[in-house]
């Protein structure tokens, strides 16, 4: 019994480090998953920097819609630099090890990054709102005091709640088992490798998943169902269409994220498959930003025609 407990204290204390299995499970495509992964991440920053580069030098541009468009894309740019990048690497190296310190600090950016990205979508969405149900106020309630104010918001609030709650994770023992099956240290995986009871760490991760996740999508959904009341009431077709235009690319990144991350972060722990949650979380981190700019891009006539501008300008 004595040896037995020496043996579980020695597992405890040992794992100092993780190993990430990421795809090693497909040996014979890494090198193809790695070409794939680098021009993702490639276009990814080049078409998130070609955003903001156009919403900061086009005049007709400077309006709170694309000022929250432009941090949006600042904030998909940070979020993919946080899992790709150690992902190529991994690939490239056909190493996954992971200090414990390091996969912490990628739990919590990439939670961090995730909030954010559910608020400042929620704001887009009060932007939406304002601009279709209370056009004739809309300058004087989004001025730019208040744009920068809903911003700072959307980036800060998430930091205390996610450093909180990655140190709780990581203050649990951690025995048996160091290899993570996924490419990324995300919670679920993470927690199954944790001994002990993880039923307080559960409640909390749903808790947080409500309030960063559900209550920001319901107020989403809130602001969209009055934006469509106030369209269904114009009297022009033509009027009607450009509201929609200028909800449409907005709502389907939305439909996207929060889809894949309910799934991932309220789902029951014991129905999550390692293998779909993988697929899934490569969908909201890899595939989904991957998207968002061109959804952005192609379903905008402003943003086009201040990239003709700046292309005209650049090939004269």
């Amino acid at each position: 019994m004595e040896n037995k407990l020496k043996t579980e204290i020695l597992n405890i204390t040992a794992i100092v480090e993780f190993v990430l299995l990421g795809f090693s499970d497909i040996p014979n495509i890494q090198w193809i998953l790695f070409g794939v992964f680098l021009v993702i991440y490639l276009t990814i920053l080049m078409c998130n920097s070609i955003i903001i580069l156009i919403i900061k030098i086009d005049s007709a541009l400077q309006t709170p819609m694309y000022f929250f468009l432009s941090n949006f894309s600042f904030l998909e740019i940070c979020y993919v630099t946080v899992t790709i990048p150690r992902m190529l690497m991994d690939l490239l190296t056909k190493k996954g090890n992971i200090s414990v310190f390091a996969c912490a600090a990628q739990m919590c950016f990439v939670l961090m990054f995730g909030g954010s990205e559910c608020l400042l979508l929620t704001v887009m969405a009060y932007d939406r709102y304002v601009a279709i149900c209370n056009p004739l106020h809309y300058t004087l309630v989004m001025n730019h005091k208040v744009c920068v104010q809903l911003v700072t918001v959307s980036w800060v609030s998430t930091a205390p709640v996610v450093i909180g709650q990655t140190c709780q994770i990581f203050s649990l023992p951690f025995c048996g088992s160091n290899i993570i099956n996924h490419f990324f240290c995300d919670i679920p995986p993470v927690l199954k490798l944790a001994c002990g009871d993880t039923f307080v760490n559960e409640i909390a991760i749903y808790v947080v998943a409500v309030v960063f996740i559900m209550v920001p999508f319901l107020l989403i959904v809130f602001s969209y169902g009055k934006i469509i009341s106030s369209i269904l009431k114009l009297s022009s077709a033509k009027g009607r269409a450009k509201a929609f235009s200028t909800c449409s690319s907005h709502l389907i990144v939305v439909v996207l994220f929060y889809g894949t991350a309910t799934i991932t972060y309220l789902r029951p722990r014991p129905n999550q498959s390692e293998g779909v949650g993988k697929l899934i979380s490569l969908f909201y981190t890899v595939l989904i930003p991957t998207l968002n700019p061109i959804i952005y891009t192609l379903r905008n006539k402003d943003i086009m025609v201040a990239l003709r501008k700046l292309l005209t300008k650049l090939l004269m």
